[in-house]
């Protein structure tokens, strides 16, 4: 996080759309800017800080494709041509010439001869004993270039392969470490301080006092922000008082980019977070137009000591499905960004929908659904905000647009879970 952080100018409305909230927080919120080098083995769901560039080609040589023999087609007048095989090529070798009139006995991977047009695989191929390595009848012409990987065709050497603001996947790990990458930069992790507010919160394990309920936004969070790569500082719950609240507020901003809270960012008599935040700081987004969720708090909190700077705060609903979908639609694109990630939206997949929705809200709302074997989405039968089994039954969800009913066969927009991770 830079020195100064921008002042966040209050909000103009009571209600924003998520599109609004996310232009607000998107364009307050700045990359950390701090990086540091890994292996490639530490790397799995980091963001680079600089590209990867190749310096060789890849592959680096024309090789086989398969196991069989490489040849020249100008020695195979017909089908069934036998050609004496004059040396054995494996994976790692470096072969001689091919000699005109031969075959070389070639493995997947192994470099191929020059002077060898084509690669026959070995299934159309027929050993033939004799003296030497012997000789192979090839049963089948093949064409021009078959089974030969030409130099270069997956990676030139000289281009990037990876960007900077890439979310490093496996598959990207494996192309970096196919380009000879032996470490990488990546933007530092972000650190994230979590706390729960109610007095009414246990942990599982615990006896359950008359009102009380376990704390589940503690665990869905912490593992929201560990799946995201975060450094997570978990504080707990925090006594529903405006002192234990304010205290816990400077605790998090002395150590964290980013304080995440669940719970409390109603007006009610016991909800401190809001006159928390405001005192040790400032508070902009206060509810938004979608459904779940609708309440959040963004702002920031003074850190002790330190003369300009701030951490973040976001305040989230404390019903469970409320909680984790407004996570993934609004503090996961801000963490991508304080990553410095270059895609911060998920995306959306046009699916058919198997179900009737014909009680439009004003609000856009977020279905949790699943395929079907008939290739369609169903809805969880309760959508209500604390059925948190439906976000475990669900493949992800459905994005409805404000007042706008769903009848079956409709086509719908869907965000799997998995392009949320």
């Amino acid at each position: 996080m830079s020195a100064e952080t921008p002042a966040i100018a209050p909000a103009r409305q009571p209600l924003l759309s998520l599109d609004e909230a996310l232009e607000r927080l998107l364009s307050t919120v700045q990359p950390l800017g701090e990086t540091e080098t890994l292996s490639p083995f530490e790397a799995l769901g980091r963001v680079l800080a600089a590209e990867v560039r190749s310096q060789l080609d890849v592959p680096p040589h024309d090789n086989s494709a398969m196991d069989g023999y490489a040849l020249r087609l100008a020695d195979l007048p017909a089908d069934g041509t036998v050609l004496p095989v004059s040396q054995r090529v494996p994976a790692g070798s470096v072969p001689m010439a091919l000699e005109p009139g031969t075959a070389a006995r070639i493995f997947t991977g192994a470099p191929v001869p020059a002077g060898a047009d084509a690669v026959q695989m070995q299934e159309h191929c027929e050993t033939v004993a004799g003296d030497g390595l012997g000789a192979v009848r090839v049963v089948d012409r093949p064409a021009p270039g078959a089974a030969i990987r030409r130099r270069g065709e997956d990676v030139q050497a000289g281009s990037v392969v990876l960007a900077a603001g890439h979310r490093l996947d496996p598959a990207a790990l494996g192309l970096a470490a196919t380009v000879g990458a032996a470490s990488l930069t990546v933007a530092r992790r972000v650190r994230v301080a979590l706390f729960s507010t109610g007095d009414e919160l246990a942990m599982p394990g615990e006896p359950l006092k008359p009102g009380a309920i376990y704390n589940s936004n503690r665990f869905t969070l912490r593992g929201l922000l560990q799946q995201l790569g975060c450094e997570v500082e978990d504080l707990g719950i925090v006594p529903d008082t405006l002192d234990a609240t304010r205290a816990a507020l400077r605790t998090a901003a002395a150590r964290a980019d980013l304080i995440l809270t669940s719970g409390g960012v109603s007006v009610g008599e016991e909800d401190h977070l809001r006159p928390a935040v405001q005192a040790e700081g400032q508070l902009d987004l206060w509810q938004m137009a979608i459904k779940p969720g609708k309440p959040l708090a963004f702002g920031a909190v003074r850190r002790p000591g330190q003369d300009g700077r701030q951490a973040w705060f976001i305040g989230l609903p404390g019903n469970p499905v409320s909680s984790f979908v407004t996570f993934l639609l609004a503090v996961r694109p801000v963490i991508l960004r304080l990553q410095g990630a270059a895609v911060l939206a998920p995306q959306a997949y046009p699916l058919r929908a198997d179900f009737d929705w014909l009680k439009a809200d004003k609000r856009r709302e977020f279905l949790r659904a699943r395929l079907n074997a008939a290739g369609g989405l169903e809805l969880f039968a309760n959508q209500g905000s604390g059925v948190l089994s439906s976000a475990v039954w669900g493949d992800g969800l459905v994005d409805v647009p404000p007042g706008t009913p769903i009848r079956s066969g409709d086509t719908v927009r869907f965000i799997p879970f998995s392009a949320l991770q």
